[in-house]
């Protein structure tokens, strides 16, 4: 196989006798048989056809009878008889061969089984392609010998996210269950590339619970899909050493991500509900419904460590929600208690003789703020500057009142007298208030700000008051008075 080789694309090495004729001449006739059907069924149609040219790549041994450039002259001649069709490039052709070999290359029975348990998941004979738009119909191409047939679940799917899942994924089982997701979740192609990258598969279902003891078989395998065991809140950012209530703020204010990293299902019915037993009040930090499994559910956070009294706690808390609020047609209530770390045999421990389902998970990836947000910005603390001010003024005002009086009585009586008296209330002035601003002066004194700068001029420059802490945030220091 040589699709990692760097090759400019040609025809060579080939044997093209009539057995390529002819079959050549099949896939050109089965690719028109496609296009009439594509209108209808595009995606399906069109994987199955991708399907059925891969299998052949491998069960015709193209490359031991044509010659190892099969796969480029094979490209050559499709692309030159269907120029407007997509799809037909080398690299396409053997992802093909590729996606064919990973389903086929296993045990058999095994993958039956693994289908037919996904088909019986999603709904296949109710569900709707949401890609598609049309349930899939029987396929109508023709079938080469008995080998692996094109598993009907896989025409849900687009092409290039199965491309996506044969190329990161490292077995069947793991490939089954994103394909079952891009399914029931309508999963773009960048929510699986996601997905896949932040290896939903290992912590999908792995919670720790006890919902298959106490649930019945199929509740309690649904219930389980639901949990991970661990969630990723790398959405939110709290300060160093936070507490439960404000975990608690940040994911209500993020409940849109927050839904997101539950899965889908869950709707969010609210926040420190109130429940009242025995007349004691009882807030449960957040109760959210899912849709599918038709059944609350309840979710505790704490930022420590797992405790076995936790599942004591939210043991009542489930069933307060199945006698307050749950109603005969709904499932029994599902708890979930989320931590910061859990020991799994402390968390199986402080299960037995529970029989309300509970699960225990982990969290993390919650970013810590930066110290500076949490110191006041320059507008903030220029806000309290003046606030000070204005309270100064006010606790000063009869004071204030007398001062300007005085000022102005000198002010018309004798021009040097007053300008020692103004440099005699400035000081006053920067005594009381050391961070008090020229206008401030000039506002209390009933003058213009260039006769205080005037005034502070003299005063710096005979060494009697000095500014120290620059000019803005700065404050007044009283250095000498003659």
């Amino acid at each position: 196989m040589q699709e990692d080789r760097p090759l400019v694309v040609n025809s060579h090495d080939v044997l093209l006798d009539s057995s390529y004729s002819e079959w050549l001449h099949d896939i050109k006739s089965r690719y028109r048989e496609t296009q009439i059907n594509a209108a209808v069924k595009v995606n399906a149609e069109q994987l199955r056809f991708n399907w059925q040219l891969g299998r052949e790549l491998v069960t015709r041994k193209a490359e031991e009878i044509w010659g190892s450039g099969i796969v480029e002259q094979l490209s050559l001649d499709l692309r030159n008889e269907f120029p407007k069709a997509k799809g037909f490039s080398v690299t396409n052709l053997w992802y093909m061969k590729r996606w064919y070999l990973f389903y086929a290359k296993g045990n058999m029975e095994q993958l039956k089984s693994l289908l037919d348990s996904l088909e019986e998941s999603i709904g296949l004979h109710s569900v709707k392609l949401h890609q598609v738009g049309e349930e899939l119909s029987p396929s109508k191409l023709h079938q080469v010998g008995e080998e692996l047939s094109f598993p009907v679940v896989f025409g849900f799917v687009p092409w290039r996210h199965h491309v996506e899942i044969i190329t990161k994924c490292k077995d069947v089982k793991e490939a089954l269950f994103y394909i079952g997701k891009t399914i029931e979740e309508s999963w773009s192609r960048r929510k699986l590339e996601d997905s896949i990258d932040a290896g939903l598969y290992h912590h999908c279902g792995q919670a720790i619970t006890n919902f298959r003891s106490v649930l019945n078989p199929v509740k309690g395998r649904l219930a389980q899909e639901i949990t991970k065991d661990n969630y990723d809140l790398g959405f939110i950012s709290l300060p160093p050493e936070y507490e439960e209530e404000k975990l608690e703020e940040a994911l209500e204010q993020n409940i849109t991500r927050f839904l997101l990293e539950l899965g889908t299902g869950f709707a969010f019915i609210g926040r420190q509900k109130e429940i009242i037993v025995s007349g004691k009040s009882k807030k449960i930090d957040m109760l959210f419904y899912h849709i599918k499994l038709k059944c609350y559910v309840v979710v505790e956070l704490k930022v420590k460590a797992f405790e076995p009294e936790f599942a004591g706690k939210l043991n009542s808390y489930v069933n307060a929600v199945n006698e307050l609020i749950k109603t005969t047609a709904e499932n029994p209530t599902i708890g979930l208690l989320i931590c910061r770390y859990a020991d799994q045999t402390e968390v199986q421990w402080s299960f037995q003789g529970i029989q309300t389902p509970i699960g225990v998970a982990t969290y993390n990836n919650v970013k810590i703020e930066d110290i500076q947000k949490q110191l006041p910005t320059v507008e903030e603390i220029q806000k309290r500057i003046n606030s000070t001010e204005h309270e100064w003024r006010l606790s000063n005002n009869s004071v204030q009142t007398d001062i300007q009086t005085d000022i102005q009585t000198d002010i018309q009586t004798d021009s040097d007298k007053s300008g020692l008296q103004t440099s005699s209330q400035i000081i006053a002035l920067v005594s009381s208030n050391p961070t008090i601003t020229i206008k401030a002066i000039a506002d209390v004194m009933g003058v213009t700000t260039r006769t205080i700068e005037r005034e502070m001029k003299k005063l710096q420059d005979t060494q009697r008051i000095q500014r120290v802490g620059g000019r803005r945030f700065g404050h007044w220091e009283i250095r000498r008075i003659k």
